[in-house]
C-alpha cells in the first residue's frame, strides 16, 4: 500500500482519491482476515495480495452490499481495479487480476434533491452575529450556494485565491484544474467581514483561508462538512452537505436558460454526462414550467 501510494502520488492523484483507492485495499485485507468464509487461503491472501482471487474479491464486494450499500461497493470495486491493475502491470507481480472479467455491483440511481432557497435562509439565520465562528461559516455556505463549488474546493482555499477587487475565487478542482469564478455582493461581503475578522485571530498568519475557531489551526474540508451538519440540525433541515448546493447551482442555471457550455465551465466538469446528472430531481419541475410558459393547447 505505501508503494502504490507513492506510485499515485507520483502521477498526482488527488488526496482524495488515493485516501479512497487505499481504503478500499485495507478493507478488503481486513475482511479476508475476519470476516471472509471462502476458502482456507483467506489468511493468507489478507497478508499478500498476490494470493487474493476473484472469489476472494466477490465475498468481499458482497459484504460491502450487504453491510453498507451497492454504492460504497461500487467505490470499492473501483478502488481495487486500480490496485491489482499497478499490481499486474506496473510492478509485474501477479499474471492476472483477480479482477478481470468481475462485473461492478449495480447501482440504482438516486436523485440528490436540490436544497431550497428557504433551507440554505435557515441555515443562514444559524449563523446571525459577529463572533468569529458565525461570520466564517456564512462566509463558507455563501460561497457553496452562490458558486456550486465542491467541498474541497471551498475547504482548501488559501488567502490568495480570494479577490475582493474582482468578486472572483480561484478553485482548484479534480486533477488540480485550475478555475476562476465570480461570486455576487452578498457572498462578497460575508467574506469581507470574515477576513476582518480573521485578521485578529490568533492564526492570522497561516496561508489557508478557513481558520479553527479557537487555536492556531485551519479548517479543514472534514471539519466544513461537520459544521454543515451541525448547522442543519440547529435550522431544522436534513441532511445538509455542499453537494446539494452543487445540485441547486445547476439546476437554477438551467432554470434560468443558461448555456449548458458555460455551466461546464463554472463547475469545473470535463464529461456532458454531469450537466444531466446535476439538478436532474429538478427536472421535472422545469419541464413543468416550460410547459406553461409555452402555452400549448391554450390557443383556442
Amino acid at each position: 500500500m505505501r508503494d502504490w501510494d507513492r506510485s499515485l502520488r507520483s502521477r498526482n492523484h488527488p488526496e482524495t482519491t488515493r485516501y479512497n483507492y487505499l481504503l478500499a485495499v485495507s478493507q478488503l485485507a481486513r475482511f479476508l482476515s475476519t470476516e471472509a468464509k471462502v476458502d482456507a487461503d483467506c489468511v493468507a491472501a489478507a497478508g499478500d495480495p498476490t494470493e487474493v482471487r476473484r472469489g476472494h474479491v466477490e465475498a468481499f464486494q458482497a459484504w460491502m452490499i450487504e453491510s453498507r450499500s451497492a454504492a460504497t461497493a461500487l467505490n470499492k470495486h473501483k478502488g481495487l481495479q486500480q490496485f491489482f491493475k499497478w499490481l499486474q502491470w506496473d510492478e509485474e507481480e501477479i499474471e492476472r487480476s483477480p479482477m478481470d472479467r468481475l462485473r461492478q455491483p449495480k447501482v440504482e440511481k438516486r436523485l440528490v434533491p436540490v436544497i431550497r432557497d428557504d433551507d440554505t435562509g435557515k441555515v443562514l439565520r444559524t449563523c446571525k452575529g459577529k463572533e468569529f465562528v458565525h461570520l466564517r461559516d456564512e462566509a463558507i455556505i455563501r460561497l457553496y450556494y452562490n458558486t456550486g463549488a465542491r467541498l474541497s474546493e471551498v475547504g482548501n482555499l488559501n488567502l490568495a485565491d480570494i479577490d475582493l477587487d474582482r468578486d472572483a475565487v480561484l478553485y482548484r478542482g479534480k486533477g488540480g484544474k485550475e478555475r476562476r469564478v465570480r461570486f455576487g455582493p452578498r457572498t462578497g461581503r460575508a467574506l469581507s467581514r470574515y477576513l476582518r475578522a480573521r485578521e485578529r485571530h490568533a492564526a492570522a498568519a497561516l496561508p489557508e483561508l478557513w481558520l479553527a475557531e479557537r487555536g492556531q489551526r485551519c479548517l479543514t474540508p472534514n471539519g466544513i462538512k461537520l459544521m454543515l451538519k451541525r448547522r442543519g440540525r440547529a435550522a431544522g433541515v436534513s441532511k445538509v452537505h455542499a453537494h446539494r448546493w452543487r445540485h441547486n447551482f445547476a439546476h437554477e442555471w438551467k432554470r434560468a436558460g443558461g448555456d449548458t457550455g458555460d455551466l461546464m465551465l463554472l463547475l469545473g466538469w470535463s464529461s456532458e454526462d454531469m450537466p444531466r446528472h446535476y439538478g436532474a430531481s429538478a427536472a421535472a419541475e422545469r419541464a413543468q414550467e416550460t410547459q406553461l410558459r409555452m402555452g400549448i393547447g391554450e390557443n383556442v
